[in-house]
């Protein structure tokens, strides 16, 4: 199965070779693994432009977005995607009632497979962009998972990537789910800031 590769371009990483029903993350974290702070807020200090341009260009790509309720890119398409939202607050699955491309999803009560159905895509190439609760749900079937990092910003106490996060780092996570690290993308030198693109081991 081909998986998804970065390309480099003059200042700017491209996401390709999809197949149908690829599934792939995005996130960037703190140093100690954070994606947010603890009032669920992301600070300034997360934001870097050549990330945003990645994290865009990626969900530019895939058919829906996966996320929680408060887990948005609000970027230039965003308006334009189809969405899936995870909440506790419905049986199964519902239409969201104010976005007629997006449905309300309750793990606990239906697939993520007939979430993708009653969307009407159940094939689809599909973005995760978090937060924790929805991360962890697609460690064993994520194709990729593009890992940014900020290494000069602490967030204590603040949301993390992955629940188990800052006791287990987001790296050893991702390999004891048989994801494996490609070499890394510089973002942004000035800040040391990079992006590791781990992929499924065949």
């Amino acid at each position: 199965m081909a998986l998804g590769s970065i390309v480099g371009l003059p200042g700017d990483l491209a996401v390709t070779d999809r197949q149908k029903g690829h599934i792939e993350g995005y996130a960037i974290v703190s140093e100690d693994g954070m994606l947010a702070t603890a009032d669920l807020v992301m600070p300034d200090s997360l934001k870097f432009d050549a990330d945003r341009r990645f994290f865009e260009q990626g969900l530019d790509g895939v058919d829906v977005v996966v996320h929680g309720r408060h887990s948005l890119e609000e970027q230039t398409h965003s308006a334009s995607r189809r969405r899936i939202v995870l909440t506790r607050g419905i049986p199964s699955i519902e239409r969201h009632s104010s976005n007629e491309r997006a449905l309300w999803w309750n793990p606990a009560g239906a697939s993520f497979d007939e979430a993708l159905t009653a969307l009407g895509i159940p094939e689809a190439n599909v973005g995760v962009i978090g937060g924790p609760d929805v991360f962890v749900l697609f460690l064993e079937r994520y194709n990729a998972f593009y890992l940014s990092r900020a290494p000069h910003v602490l967030l204590h106490g603040g949301r993390p990537v992955f629940p188990e996060v800052p006791a287990r780092r987001p790296e050893e996570i991702l390999a004891s789910h048989g994801l494996v690290p490609f070499a890394a993308h510089v973002l942004d030198a000035a800040k040391g800031v990079t992006m590791v693109p781990w992929r499924r081991a065949r």
